[in-house]
């Protein structure tokens, strides 16, 4: 224990404290999309989980002052775009303040309209299930009900707030 633990055993921690802890948590980077009434949206995420696989659940987390929140509260179906290690100027067009951030940028449509990102290692459509307000976040179940993979490339992932390369020199065994 560091002390902390027991200074506050009802409050929890710190924000601080809980980002410090997490930076020390690498996550893959994604790019959820939607479509919106004016149109797709999207946003990057290092929250994506696995929930189960049989059936297939998914979850990932969107921020409560996101302005692609509202979308994916009544999104019937969204896109998990699982980015590639050379795809960080992808992360960060979706991370930017909101723009069109599909402007110029090379998509392919599912047949309900979904947008899945061109040059992706995967991604996942969902059926959105369940939507559960934590905290400062809105949690996002989905039904995974389509996938597919891209080139077989290493994934971009995110820690200590800084994108990082995966590749084979990073394997241990």
């Amino acid at each position: 224990m560091t002390g902390h633990e027991a200074d506050r055993p009802d409050d929890g921690i710190s924000a601080e404290e809980f980002k410090a802890v997490f930076r020390r948590h690498a996550g893959g980077v994604a790019v959820i999309t939607a479509q919106g009434p004016a149109g797709p949206i999207g946003f990057t995420a290092t929250s994506v989980i696995s929930l189960s696989v049989d059936p297939a659940y998914l979850a990932f987390s969107v921020n409560a002052l996101s302005s692609s929140r509202g979308v994916i509260e009544t999104a019937g179906t969204v896109v998990v775009n699982i980015l590639s290690s050379d795809q960080t100027a992808m992360a960060d067009r979706f991370a930017s303040p909101a723009r069109d951030r599909f402007a110029d940028l090379p998509t392919t449509l599912l047949p309900n309209g979904d947008v899945v990102l061109t040059g992706c290692t995967a991604w996942v459509q969902g059926r959105v299930e369940r939507n559960i307000d934590v905290g400062n976040s809105l949690l996002v179940v989905v039904r995974a009900v389509a996938a597919g993979l891209g080139t077989k490339t290493w994934p971009l992932v995110y820690v200590d707030r800084a994108y990082h390369r995966l590749s084979e020199d990073t394997r241990f065994s």
